[in-house]
């Protein structure tokens, strides 16, 4: 089955989802590895979920056309309060309605990197989240396993351009994996990750 990038990018922002469902309070202080977080070294677990949460909270206004300097900072600074799983879910519900109800792929979009059609834009955010809801749970020691259909659609979205993407130091060198190795590990072996670590 042929997914669009719409429906891969809910299945990779609600795999985020309940990843952070799953971390205990007492982890989010922790710091993360160089690995999970090489543009923001030293950053405690919060400060990556709240970054996810604000890279959400731009989804709605980015289709919808909008200029960072017409959104502005209104979603700097803490956005995850007293109960982080519940408030991330609920940015993470506003960004799905609105990739969802989105019927524009090729609609120009704004982005701090320069403009794209939005169904790039999409593949950029998903491999973010979908790489990122694997990273997490294996900090956090949850089961790493990501939707199959989810594998699946990144895979589709992503074998096209893996050099394309590596030349951008968006991944890191492939990893070798055995021949008998699921489509999973694959996915991460050409993302730079190593599945057997």
């Amino acid at each position: 089955m042929k997914f669009t990038e719409q429906e891969i990018f809910v299945m990779a922002d609600r795999a985020l989802e309940q990843v952070v469902s799953q971390i205990k309070p007492e982890q989010y202080t922790q710091i993360v590895p160089p690995e999970i977080t090489t543009r923001q070294p030293g950053s405690s677990l919060r400060q990556i979920i709240n970054y996810h949460a604000y890279d959400d909270s731009w989804v709605p206004d980015t289709l919808a056309g909008k200029t960072a300097a017409q959104v502005g900072a209104k979603y700097d600074g803490d956005l995850l309060g007293t109960d982080p799983a519940d408030s991330f879910s609920r940015v993470v519900d506003r960004a799905v309605k609105a990739v969802e109800r989105f019927r524009e792929p090729e609609r120009v979009v704004h982005l701090s990197y320069g403009d794209f059609p939005a169904r790039d834009y999409l593949i950029h955010i998903t491999s973010f989240r979908g790489f990122r809801a694997y990273d997490i749970a294996k900090f956090i020691g949850a089961d790493t396993t990501l939707p199959a259909d989810l594998v699946q659609g990144m895979w589709d979205e992503l074998s096209p351009h893996w050099e394309e993407y590596r030349a951008m130091g968006v991944f890191g060198p492939a990893v070798e994996t055995p021949p008998h190795a699921d489509l999973q590990a694959r996915l991460l072996a050409l993302s730079g990750r190593n599945p057997a670590a």
